[in-house]
Order: structure tokens, then sequence, then C-alpha cells
């Protein structure tokens, strides 16, 4: 059902971390779109992507 995938991980310590952001996704989301900081992640961590792979966005927000 899906041509390619995404994978990040992060070392045992900051699980701690991550729980407590999905935990808070609405809230977070309520000041910065998913798209953008899903960009904003790949620049940072410097994954090199093809825009025709990504996600199929239904919204504009967050145009890099």
């Amino acid at each position: 059902w899906q041509k390619g995938f995404g994978c990040f991980s992060y070392s045992k310590s900051h699980v701690p971390r991550v729980c407590n952001y999905i935990h808070n996704q609405y809230e977070h989301h309520k000041k910065r779109s998913f798209k953008k900081e899903y960009f904003s992640i790949l620049k940072q961590q410097e994954v090199e992507y093809k825009e025709q792979y990504l996600f199929e966005w239904y919204d504009d927000e967050g145009e890099e």
C-alpha cells in the first residue's frame, strides 16, 4: 500500500521526552503543524528525500 517509509530512532534516555511529546501532540500541533515539524526534522537530521515520496498532504500549511 505504500512505496516507501521513514523511521527515526531515539536513545533510551529520550523515551520520557518522546512519550511526553506523543501525549501532548494535540496542543503541540496547535502551534506548529505536523508538516512544518516533519520538514524541520528531515532538515535537522540531514535526511535526503524526494518530495514525490512524502506524505500526500491535505493542506498547504508549512510549505518549505
